[in-house]
């Protein structure tokens, strides 16, 4: 029996590149779709050079295609509403269209916890209203009610929500906080620390994703830690972890909100709405779904892929990153001068 054919699109990001090596270790025949290529893409995975938004281009990509992983999605710090909507909306009409076109199999559509916005209540779960607070989660949104129309048309296709991925090669803004961190700088968290975050590992999530892919009928599933804490409990437990003279110290919620979204607004420093809106914020998925009916298990805890996430960085300090936003660190743009005014009075 021949293996089966696997598509990765945005199969040079971050996730994307570590879900189609993850489906080569299982045996699929692999396939990515990226405008760029990844600089350490296996050999065997084949590679279609493009934009998810040329429909050609993509219905090749999907011919003879068991299973599509849809992974790309342009990021709100790209800055570019045009391009943020066409290729998250528009992209994934393209995607699913070709889909059927193709006759593919299934697609596993990898959405966003950004769908819920700020819960008004917690857990969430599959039956929880989403209520998207910021651009990035309406896109995704969305995006979701695009593969809604294509299972309707006869698409089998599964929707996946991740928590806040971390993980061996997480970068973006998570770099300045190992940074910082590695330097002894204190980091802080909103109002007493006390909102529970959930995280999720990105092996972790690709693992929900081929499960998904490999289950037949269209259904959604909230894919997240079943061991987590506290925003604070995360940072202290990272600080410890690090083993330097950082501490945990609080912001009171409002101002820190406010200027954040100034600074961000203004490009003054990497936050986007999804930031300032959801740092202070408690939110966790009920996973039970996903456990009961993929058979998936969660590996990592937060405080693990706190610790595996900042010995990766560590250890690649300085590698150049690739094209995607979360294989490399973010500017610190203005964050550098508090940093530099928080050493100075660590010094006093």
């Amino acid at each position: 029996m021949a293996a089966p054919t696997a598509l990765v699109t945005g199969g040079s990001g971050y996730f994307g590149s570590l879900l189609a090596a993850m489906l080569l270790e299982r045996g699929y025949r692999v396939r990515t779709l990226d405008i760029s290529d990844d600089d350490d893409r296996p050999a065997e995975i084949e590679f279609f050079h493009g934009d998810i938004r040329d429909p050609d281009l993509v219905a090749r990509a999907c011919r003879g295609s068991d299973v599509v992983f849809h992974n790309v999605a342009q990021v709100p710090l790209a800055r570019d509403p045009e391009a943020f909507r066409s290729v998250n909306i528009g992209g994934t009409r393209v995607l699913v269209d070709a889909a059927l076109q193709e006759e593919a199999g299934k697609v596993v559509y990898t959405s966003s916890s950004a769908v819920f916005g700020v819960p008004a209540e917690n857990p969430v779960t599959e039956e929880t209203t989403p209520s998207p607070a910021e651009a990035y989660g309406r896109a995704k949104y969305d995006g979701e009610l695009v593969c809604r129309a294509a299972a309707s048309r006869g698409l089998d296709v599964t929707i996946i929500r991740p928590r806040t991925i971390l993980g061996h090669g997480r970068l973006g803004i998570f770099a300045i906080l190992f940074d910082w961190i590695s330097q002894g700088v204190d980091v802080f968290v909103l109002g007493d620390g006390s909102n529970r975050y959930q995280f999720v590992h990105a092996d972790d999530l690709a693992t929900a994703c081929i499960l998904g892919g490999e289950r037949p009928g269209s259904e959604t599933y909230n894919c997240g830690a079943t061991r987590f804490g506290t925003m604070r409990e995360a940072l202290e437990g990272l600080v410890e972890h690090a083993g330097t003279t950082s501490r945990v110290r609080s912001l009171p919620m409002r101002p820190a909100q406010l200027a954040m979204e100034a600074t961000g607004r203004l490009g003054l420093t990497p936050f986007g709405p999804y930031h300032w809106i959801m740092y202070g914020r408690s939110m966790w998925f009920d996973t039970t779904k996903a456990q009961t009916e993929l058979g998936w298990e969660p590996r990592w805890s937060n405080s693990e892929m706190f610790a595996d996430s900042y010995d990766w960085f560590l250890g690649h300090r300085g590698q150049p990153g690739g094209g995607s936003t979360h294989r490399r660190p973010a500017r610190e743009g203005a964050l550098a001068i508090a940093r530099a005014g928080i050493q100075a009075i660590g010094r006093i």
